[in-house]
């Protein structure tokens, strides 16, 4: 009964063109079974014809896109909270703001609904006391379940509702007790990428190169995709990031391409069912060579059309202000114009690797990491562990507000910090470079940082934090950008925006922020992209950078 697209055959047709009290009553019956046939051919004409449109914005509208993990939530709010108006709350803070996307995530390695595929957090879990499995216990009893609430009410706030789930869940997977864990993974440590290594966390994952892990998984997600009537669904690879046995990335590479098309045909089956699209998107290591290195090939994937969202992203460490999102353009060819490449930004920003201090996102930071990355490439900003309410006192409030746009960012201060990618493939260093001993006048301290779009007027300033060490306080050093000199400046007095020590671990102290030196660059010294800092120890005396960023106020 193909009749090509956006047309009703003719045949139907004369049936709602004939009114029905001109029918004999024998034929009422059929009269409304074939229109209900009319409407759903209808109705999968349109959802193909929108499966067939790979526009930007057709795969999900402009603006921020934020995830929300299944245990902030339920583990933070009061028991008086779980009610249909107190989850509808969660939606509702983000209306007047640049959210315009919501990834609702309702798995680890239980779930935070009634499942029948694997256990609640509430299921044997009768006599913990922790507001996770309380709070969802209470939904339950109540009859409400959470994401239902959430995506009908994103739809009545237009803001684009999607599922994300964690593809390896490993919170606490150092206490093998611990009551998060499923029993699948509990009672299968043959399944693990790693088995009998006494090692947490990587070694803990359950690999997939293991039919039984990949049929245990689909089995979720097509619960998912029968529960939820939702935009998209994620599938989140970097909760956590290695899913295959140390030197089996390439082979497992090829059996998660697999794994996709067999997703992707879940969910263009049931896009034809609810009669809109339902998007799919993946999480994957911010260096696109690392992602393949993983096992986690996001080029590969986006290039058979597999996937409609791309998010490139850190792992948890610290945020990375260095991700390549022209690289992941370039890579992808013609199919960058089909798929949205989303910048993944992670809550904590740490300069030097752990145990170190952190500092959180905040305005300024975000608005240098919005204004670089949307200038390497990006389509879309994705905050990852953001959790705190638009308009309330939190750091992080007005982030919701501006980050989404380089217009509302681009004119205000920002930050340009030099962090560094903190997951990588098996057996390829961690390479930070910080912390930066400086212990020689005649060879300066190389740092290259983004700094996004060109500015035209303004203040540029190179600040250095410097950690504990002998003579810290009379120090001199001398800095150049891109082989311009800069004049030194005042110290910065507020030492509360950098990683100062605040846990007391004398491990964190060893890189913490001790004293911040300040240079002034001059506006034509500034290049777009890339900025090459330089810092030259003027005495005899060693130092220790442990902090390195390029702050930018604009001339509006």
């Amino acid at each position: 009964m193909s009749t090509g697209k956006g047309t009703t055959p003719k045949s139907l047709m004369s049936y709602f063109s004939t009114p029905t009290k001109t029918l004999p009553l024998r034929n009422l019956r059929l009269y409304m079974r074939l229109c209900a046939l009319a409407l759903t051919l209808h109705s999968t004409i349109k959802a193909e014809e929108q499966l067939d449109d790979q526009s930007h914005a057709s795969i999900m509208p402009p603006g921020l896109i934020i995830n929300w993990d299944c245990t902030e939530w339920f583990g933070s709010r009061p028991s008086e909270a779980m009610t249909t108006a107190g989850l509808q709350a969660l939606v509702d803070q983000y209306v007047g703001t640049q959210v315009s996307s919501i990834f609702f995530n309702p798995t680890s390695q239980r779930t935070a609904y009634a499942s029948k595929e694997r256990e609640s957090f509430w299921d044997g879990n009768e006599k913990v006391d922790h507001l996770l499995v309380k709070n969802t216990r209470l939904l339950h009893e109540k009859g409400i379940d959470p994401y239902q609430v959430w995506i009908a009410r994103c739809r009545e706030k237009n803001i684009s509702p999607w599922i994300s789930m964690r593809m390896n869940d490993l919170h606490y997977t150092d206490d093998p007790d611990a009551f998060t864990h499923g029993s699948f993974w509990k009672e299968h440590p043959e399944y693990r990428r790693v088995p009998d290594s006494k090692r947490g966390y990587s070694d803990q994952a359950l690999d997939y190169s293991i039919k039984e892990v990949r049929e245990y998984n689909l089995a979720l997600i097509r619960e998912l995709l029968e529960r939820y009537d939702a935009d998209g669904l994620e599938l989140d690879f970097m909760r956590s990031s290695y899913h295959f046995k140390p030197g089996h990335e390439k082979q497992g590479a090829l059996i998660l391409q697999d794994f996709f098309r067999q997703v992707r045909q879940l969910t263009n089956d049931w896009a034809l069912r609810r009669g809109h699209p339902i998007k799919l998107a993946v999480r994957v290591p911010a260096v696109p060579e690392y992602a393949r290195g993983m096992g986690l090939d996001g080029v590969a994937l986006a290039r058979e059309g597999l996937v409609d969202l791309l998010v490139p992203t850190p792992f948890w460490e610290t945020a990375d202000f260095d991700i390549p999102m022209e690289r992941w353009r370039e890579l992808l060819g013609p199919k960058a114009d089909k798929v949205v490449l989303a910048a993944g930004m992670e809550g904590n920003i740490r300069g030097c690797r752990m145990p170190s201090e952190l500092i959180a996102n905040g305005p300024e930071t975000m608005r240098g990491f919005t204004a670089s990355m949307l200038d390497r490439g990006a389509d879309r900003i994705y905050l990852f562990n953001h959790f705190s309410t638009p308009g309330s006192d939190s750091i992080q409030s007005n982030i919701y507000h501006e980050a989404g746009r380089m217009e509302t960012v681009i004119q205000k201060p920002r930050r340009h910090i030099l962090t560094f990618h903190d997951i990588v493939p098996p057996g390829v260093a961690k390479l930070p470079l910080l912390p930066t001993v400086l212990d020689n006048p005649s060879n300066p301290a190389q740092f290259r940082i983004h700094t996004g779009p060109d500015l035209s007027k303004g203040k540029v300033t190179v600040r250095v934090g410097l950690t504990q060490n002998p003579g810290i306080d009379e120090v001199k050093l001398a800095a150049r950008m891109n082989s311009i000199k800069c004049v030194p400046q005042a110290d910065c007095s507020d030492l509360s925006r950098f990683p100062i020590a605040r846990s007391g671990r004398a491990s964190n102290a060893a890189t913490a922020v001790q004293r911040v030196l300040q240079f002034d660059a001059p506006v034509s010294a500034l290049q777009r992209g890339y900025n090459l800092v330089e810092v030259f120890l003027t005495g005899k005396a060693k130092q220790s950078i442990v902090w390195i960023e390029v702050y930018i106020v604009p001339d509006t």
